[in-house]
């Protein structure tokens, strides 16, 4: 479901402590939404349960993004992004592992770039590595 804007979503009940509506909507500032947020409860679930496998914090670069911030950041038109999809920093992760958890998690599209790793639930399974990256397939 989309909201026009994170703030216009309750955070009641802590279902996902660890991720806010705020850090997962889009970061236009603006210039073409209010924030908007796509909530999708089971996107969460499976994000949350990645961030416990891996015991500790999951840093989100990218979540929803309105048209043209998409456009802006360089994002496809059709990008899972337009919807519900995150790209986490891999920072200090162990980068094999968090995409071994995220495919047990049932994360269906995996894009593993040089710092990022790009999340997705899409309805036919795809694995890329971006350009620089290394396959960890």
């Amino acid at each position: 479901m989309l909201y026009a804007s994170y703030r216009d979503v309750s955070r009641a009940g802590g279902r996902w402590p660890h991720f806010t509506p705020q850090e997962l909507a889009c970061r236009c500032g603006g210039r073409g939404c209010r924030g908007a947020y796509w909530h999708d409860a089971a996107f969460l679930d499976a994000l949350e349960a990645l961030r416990a496998e891996m015991g500790r914090p999951l840093k989100i670069n990218s979540g929803h993004r309105c048209a043209i911030w998409n456009a802006v950041v360089g994002g496809v038109p059709n990008s899972q992004h337009r919807r519900i999809a995150v790209d986490i920093a891999f920072q200090k992760h162990d980068r094999r592992a968090i995409v071994a958890a995220a495919e047990r998690l049932g994360f269906t599209g995996i894009g593993i770039a040089k710092s990022f790793l790009h999340l997705d639930r899409r309805e036919t399974p795809a694995r890329w590595t971006y350009p620089g990256a290394e396959d960890l397939s």
